[in-house]
């Protein structure tokens, strides 16, 4: 029963996810807003909230090594496992003006290394522990506004060549049914995720910090995965790669944003190598944008990268 009720949770936070992009995306539509502004803020946020949705009760609950773990999990999962798999699906070929690789990539390796340095107050500072506190927590929600005026801006210059998700307009109590009814699926979902997989790794002996950088990182990864796979697929291949970049800086400045606020989330520094790990990630993507085809993650690069994951993975379970 443990593993049905967990594959719910599962299912719940993606369609409550995908409910919840069509009524804001309709709002947004409505408002006049272009379908690239939506798709690199709608969408993202989309595919983050199972992210914070399983963070906030995470963070309630007192799970923090979950809350952490989830993040740094799912940041590690985008690059290596679903960036991987979606350029052996088609090379991710990324066009000049659209920012991705000078702009994008180096902000999702800033988001890491603020993170880092926010997070290591012990070995910083000398302090007696380590936390994400909550003046932490509003530094990265300030940085998060600043990726927001860059993502705006970035949907002015490239309106005319990236194709994103296209949305339909419905009526406004539609469109607030939606946000509701995905929201109260995200939060079901997710409370059902936090619990479940909590009650399966305590059977195998598995802590809380593997858990949430294996299990529930990979689970709340999954929107990102069937984005950007079925991007790479239609050959939108910036959607891919911009998917995955928009949702690593929204995962550390939105999601542990608020879940800092909400309250102060203790680092344990054995997650200092999670962290070097999702710096060698950003790292490894922006140099392959330079190695084979320029501007592109070739297949082999791709295999690369899902064997990195498999390793670190296997490393983790060990």
């Amino acid at each position: 029963m443990p593993y049905i009720l967990l594959i719910s949770g599962f299912i719940l936070l993606i369609k409550g996810a995908d409910i919840l992009v069509e009524g804001s995306g309709s709002i947004a539509k409505r408002l006049n807003v272009s379908d690239i502004a939506i798709g690199l803020t709608v969408v993202a946020f989309g595919t983050s909230t199972p992210e914070l949705f399983v963070n906030i009760i995470a963070s309630k609950n007192g799970n923090t090594d979950i809350a952490i773990g989830n993040i740094v999990g799912s940041n590690i999962a985008n690059v290596f496992l679903i960036l991987g798999v979606s350029s052996i699906i088609c090379p991710l070929f990324v066009k000049k003006g659209t920012g991705i690789v000078f702009k994008g990539i180096p902000f999702s390796l800033l988001s890491v290394l603020v993170l880092g340095i926010l997070a290591n107050d012990k070995l910083l500072d000398s302090g007696y522990y380590s936390d994400i506190s909550r003046s932490d927590g509003l530094i990265f929600l300030c940085f998060f506004t600043i990726f927001m005026y860059y993502a705006f801006s970035i949907a002015k210059r490239v309106d005319n060549f990236i194709d994103v998700p296209k949305t339909t307009q419905k009526s406004i109590i539609k469109s607030i049914l939606f946000i509701i009814a995905g929201m109260a699926s995200l939060t079901w979902g997710g409370s059902l995720i936090v619990k479940y997989s909590l009650i399966i790794s305590k059977q195998f002996g598995i802590s809380e910090a593997v858990t949430g950088l294996t299990i529930i990182a990979i689970g709340t990864s999954l929107p990102e995965l069937a984005t950007s796979a079925v991007a790479a697929y239609k050959k939108n291949v910036e959607l891919a790669v911009g998917n995955v970049v928009g949702s690593n800086i929204f995962n550390i400045f939105m999601v542990l944003g608020i879940s800092s606020t909400i309250n102060p989330l203790p680092f344990n520094t054995s997650n200092n190598f999670d962290i070097i790990v999702m710096i060698i990630a950003n790292i490894l993507l922006f140099s392959f944008m330079f190695t084979g085809e320029k501007r592109s993650l070739d297949r082999w690069e791709g295999i690369i990268c899902v064997i990195l994951y498999i390793l670190y993975i296997g490393y983790l379970i060990n």
